[in-house]
């Protein structure tokens, strides 16, 4: 039985301290760990409400006017990589360039809908969240496959460099 943990930035702490639990749990118990892209967890769960032969960009809030991206089609092929996106007039072009219908989703997507609308192919859908349970055909999937981590090796994916500031008084 592996052990599967997500990757895809959320909170620095968290990420880390999920990472390093995974990582430890299967090195401990000799199993093998398998990483999955939350992005691509949350587009999962989107189809099941959908299934529409569209595109698709979870949308992850990375405070202030950011959000981690990225954009799939149906079958979860990368069309647009992982990344973090600053939300503005520009970057939404990237977007209006595609043809299909594209959904957008995930708990970035409402800072980012008023800006989106102004798309003709944008389509929303509400209360997509990430959950262990949309985790679990993925890692089938790579279990299959035998897609394994390197337990040793295996590092977070931040997107975003960690900085600490001192508190101001």
């Amino acid at each position: 039985n592996p052990i599967s943990v997500s990757n895809v930035p959320v909170s620095y702490t968290g990420l880390r301290i999920g990472f390093s639990a995974a990582k430890g749990l299967a090195y401990a118990l000799q199993v093998p760990l398998i990483t999955i892209d939350t992005l691509q967890a949350l587009t999962v769960m989107a189809l099941k409400k959908t299934n529409a032969n569209s595109l698709y960009c979870p949308m992850l809030d990375a405070r202030r006017m950011e959000v981690y991206c990225a954009l799939y089609a149906q079958d979860l092929k990368e069309v647009l990589p992982v990344n973090a996106m600053v939300l503005n007039e520009e970057s939404t072009k990237t977007f209006a360039k595609q043809q299909e219908a594209i959904y957008f989703f995930g708990d970035g997507m409402p800072k980012a809908k008023t800006l989106l609308s102004t798309l003709a192919n944008a389509r929303f859908i509400e209360n997509i969240t990430a959950s262990a349970g949309s985790l679990i055909s993925l890692s089938w999937e790579k279990y299959q496959k035998k897609e394994f981590a390197d337990t040793a090796y295996a590092e977070p994916n931040y997107l975003k460099e960690f900085f600490f500031t001192s508190a101001k008084k």
